[in-house]
């Protein structure tokens, strides 16, 4: 108990959101009497408390929110500023069904994807670095998952007919591939294989020569299969069922499947950074945001936030975030794996 009657932050978990997220914020302090309620403010924007207690608060955070920085106010005083690491929306009007990708000159490339089997106006956006919005591609249906090869060109699935495109920087389009199925998630490998998810249940994996082969074979998904490479080169899937208790799953270079991790809600886009720690946007213990898995299975959530659907963890201690309507770009102590090159 702070005893000069000043509320003073401890620490928040998790130590990370966006606007609509919950934190928790231990100290003391926060209620100076019965029946009273301290403010909470992300930068200037007052959030709504979920929970008032004397030592901890569950706060949300606002809308428009902007500033790393949080502090409690009570009718006594208020605390000293404490760093948050906030997320900036950087784009909306979208609808991202899995991870953005990035490039090594910092654009940003995310879909449109639209309901099954509508066709939108431009179903691909390409962010620049100074976060400018432009139409990129405008034919595909569907778009779903996205990944870039050494060589800058974006590959992109697209569920409504199994389809697989080619996308050069400049945004001209050609068929890659086809027959996957319901085609979502994909990512490559350190030599250039693509693997490609379809959600029936099918993990493809599809040579730089465009020969096809069956990689592996998983439960299927009621939404999407997400996948990313670790670091050492095993590829690991998510893909939500009906459970409340959905798994990460591995599976090695030999296409042999194990269970990495089980007890997250509706889990999808996943992404590792350089120490091997997975991301997995998902809920946790009851809560919506991003779960950090180190590699010997402990998980904790690192990062609050509601309708997450993907991530991009950067070189550069930043993250780019999607929900199923917008971006938000995050300076966060994470390092992300180099960008392909």
């Amino acid at each position: 108990m702070d005893t000069n009657g000043i509320p003073r932050i401890d620490r928040i978990l998790p130590g990370a959101a966006i606007p609509g997220g919950d934190v928790t914020i231990y100290g003391s302090g926060f209620v100076p009497r019965p029946n009273t309620r301290p403010l909470v403010r992300f930068g200037e924007t007052e959030a709504s408390l979920l929970i008032s207690a004397q030592d901890h608060l569950i706060a949300r955070v606002p809308d428009g929110a902007l500033g790393g920085i949080v502090s409690v106010e009570t009718s006594r005083a208020k605390s000293q500023p404490f760093a948050f690491h906030l997320g900036v929306q950087i784009a909306d009007n979208l609808h991202p069904v899995a991870n953005p990708a990035v490039d090594v000159e910092g654009n940003i490339y995310v879909t449109y994807s639209g309901q099954r089997g509508q066709q939108v106006a431009v179903s691909l956006y390409k962010i620049t670095a100074n976060y400018t919005v432009k139409p990129f591609v405008t034919e595909l249906m569907n778009p779903t998952g996205l990944a870039l090869d050494r060589e800058g060109y974006l590959y992109v699935s697209c569920r409504n007919d199994g389809t697989v495109h080619r996308i050069s920087p400049d945004g001209r389009s050609q068929l890659w591939v086809e027959g996957m199925g319901t085609a979502t998630g994909i990512a490559f490998d350190t030599i250039g294989n693509l693997f490609v998810g379809d959600r029936s249940g099918t993990i493809f994996k599809i040579s730089p020569t465009r020969e096809i082969f069956v990689f592996a074979t998983l439960e299927p998904s009621v939404a999407a299969y997400h996948l990313a490479f670790s670091p050492t080169g095993e590829l690991f899937v998510t893909g939500p069922t009906t459970s409340s208790f959905d798994r990460v799953f591995r599976i090695n270079q030999k296409g042999e499947i194990s269970t990495f991790f089980r007890g997250l809600g509706r889990p999808q886009g996943l992404a590792f950074d350089r120490r091997g720690n997975l991301y997995v946007t998902a809920s946790y213990a009851g809560r919506r945001g991003i779960v950090r898995i180190a590699p010997d299975g402990k998980a904790e959530q690192v990062l609050g936030g509601s309708g997450l659907v993907g991530l991009a963890l950067l070189p550069g201690n930043r993250a780019i975030l999607a929900t199923s309507g917008a971006l938000f770009s995050l300076d966060w102590d994470v390092e992300g794996l180099p960008l392909p090159r």
